[in-house]
């Protein structure tokens, strides 16, 4: 056993043996199809805490001939894969985390390579003492010794492989030799079986130094079939909840709203530590401060600052993700610094649809931290005014109402078509921004015949009545009512709602398009 090479797999045993385990060693047989295949090349690229470390800690135990893993994968959905067995235990694996060689050589990449190759020529050394290796150090010339001795074929895990690209920002050359090493270190080598890496942001692209090429990208924009090992799955938490008492619907919207490619992924470091600790908070952005988040969105290009105002309205921005370079200082539009935050987690992104937006509230409060000064004045306004405005709502106050809207909707026009109605609904995600607390709110939801515009759900616990919002350009606030009662909008409310005492709220809003001005209509039914 190695201080790189087979080291074990204690790592993955203490994952096993946590409070709080989620198999995904179905990952496993995504990796068993491809190894030793044009395809054995993979990139994992998702954002920090979610899991990528315990995926490579994972398949070291999994691959590694210096362990002996059976037992730990008792009981785990890979074993019953028809090539769990033909795979076990039968590799050499080398592990790496390059932050920690980074830091070895004091962020210097000459000698960063060279202690990569010293280390793991004398790992070599210490796990095969009786072959005789080649008198130059030579990390390519003891791998392919150890092979034609052993044909034993190798393995290689690397974590944090972006790593350089986050420190070494603006180190262009830095950047190139890294790349250059990891090429010539893993491509066209025949003891190489597998090459895993995972990171953040994906493979770095620039000329011919786009020159990891072989491998297949698996990211948080398209994750392919990797995209239900990628995070926690509904079914997952759903499971989580009912074994630590903790309610499905909060933590859905505290820490949901990862789409991947259909399925809808929670972000793993927050369920865990809501689940261990019984309540609910910001605990994957306390991870990192929020400075990392604005020093993007305070950019002043190609219309930025509207598009973050709709986001944090809980409007879906198109996005163009095709130009961003891969790395954290390309940025020169709006869809870089989107796409970039994507890969960091503040957004998430549909890949057949192309727009982003944020993903749950945990994500969506360190927005609001983040605009809290420098010209965000507007919105920031807009949602310390929203508590007063759900009050005049349920006090049925329809002109202070209708006042208010108009006041955000006036506030705001830089950012929106003022006499669009989709418009008015991003004015209106504005204004009752602190609804979401003692809510559940939907957007467009089908119900009776049709769409509701706006349905206020009251969580579990709480007693403010539920209102569905109907918003109309054009037509009176008078109208708006009955299309709600006419298209019996009240359907599903009424369903969520039952054996709850009180009544609900319909709530029109209309807006005239010559005057300017904005009517409420609030009735109870």
């Amino acid at each position: 056993m190695g201080l790189y090479l087979n080291t074990g797999n204690d790592l993955f045993m203490r994952a096993v043996q946590s409070q709080i385990y989620v198999d995904k060693s179905m990952m496993i047989a995504h990796t068993n199809r491809v190894i030793q295949t044009e395809q054995q090349f993979i990139c994992v690229s998702r954002p920090r805490r979610f899991g990528k470390s315990m995926g490579a800690n994972m398949l070291n135990a999994y691959y590694s001939i210096g362990s002996s893993s059976d037992e730990l994968f008792d009981g785990l959905k890979i074993q019953t894969v028809d090539s769990y067995e033909k795979h076990l235990n039968k590799y050499n694996v080398f592990q790496l985390n390059m932050q920690d060689f980074l830091t070895a050589s004091k962020r210097d990449m000459d000698r960063m390579i060279d202690i990569i190759v010293e280390d793991l020529c004398e790992d070599i050394g210490r796990v095969y003492p009786d072959i005789q290796m080649p008198r130059r150090m030579d990390l390519g010339n003891y791998m392919a010794t150890v092979y034609a001795e052993t044909k034993i074929p190798f393995i290689v895990i690397i974590d944090e492989w972006d790593c350089i690209f986050r420190v070494h920002q603006e180190d262009k050359e830095a950047q190139t030799k890294y790349l250059d090493f990891l090429r010539n270190f893993l491509k066209d080598k025949a003891y190489i079986a597998l090459a895993y890496m995972t990171g953040i942001l994906p493979i770095k692209k620039y000329g011919q130094h786009s020159a990891l090429n072989m491998f297949t990208e698996i990211s948080v924009l398209n994750p392919r079939e990797y995209a239900a090992e990628t995070g926690f799955t509904e079914e997952e938490v759903k499971e989580l909840c009912g074994q630590f008492d903790m309610p499905y619907e909060e933590v859905k919207n505290w820490y949901n709203g990862y789409y991947l490619r259909g399925i809808s992924v929670y972000n793993p470091r927050s369920v865990v530590m809501s689940m261990t600790g019984h309540d609910f908070d910001n605990y994957w952005t306390q991870t990192e401060t929020y400075e990392a988040l604005k020093k993007y969105i305070v950019l002043n290009i190609d219309g930025l600052k509207d598009k973050v105002k709709r986001l944090v309205a809980g409007e879906r921005i198109p996005v163009r993700t095709e130009t961003f370079q891969n790395d954290m200082t390309s940025v020169t539009k709006a869809d870089d610094v989107f796409t970039l935050l994507i890969h960091l987690g503040y957004l998430t992104y549909d890949f057949d649809n192309k727009v982003c937006w944020i993903p749950n509230r945990e994500v969506e409060q360190e927005f609001v931290n983040s605009i809290g000064d420098g010209g965000w004045e507007d919105v920031v306004a807009a949602i310390d005014d929203s508590e007063e405005l759900m009050r005049l709502t349920w006090k049925k106050d329809e002109d202070a109402v209708a006042r208010r809207i108009k006041a955000v909707h006036d506030a705001n026009t830089s950012i929106l078509q003022y006499n669009d109605e989709n418009s008015l609904a991003c004015v209106l995600s504005l204004a009752y921004y602190s609804a979401k607390r003692s809510y559940t709110v939907y957007r467009e939801l089908a119900t009776g015949e049709g769409f509701a515009d706006f349905v206020f759900l009251p969580k579990h616990g709480n007693a403010n009545p539920p209102m569905v919002v109907e918003l109309k350009c054009g037509d009176t606030a008078e109208e708006a009512v009955a299309q709600i009662r006419k298209r019996d909008y009240l359907q599903k409310p009424r369903e969520a709602m039952s054996g709850c005492q009180g009544k609900m709220l319909l709530v029109g809003i209309a807006y005239d398009k010559g005057s300017k001005t904005h009517i409420c209509r609030i009735e109870e039914a």
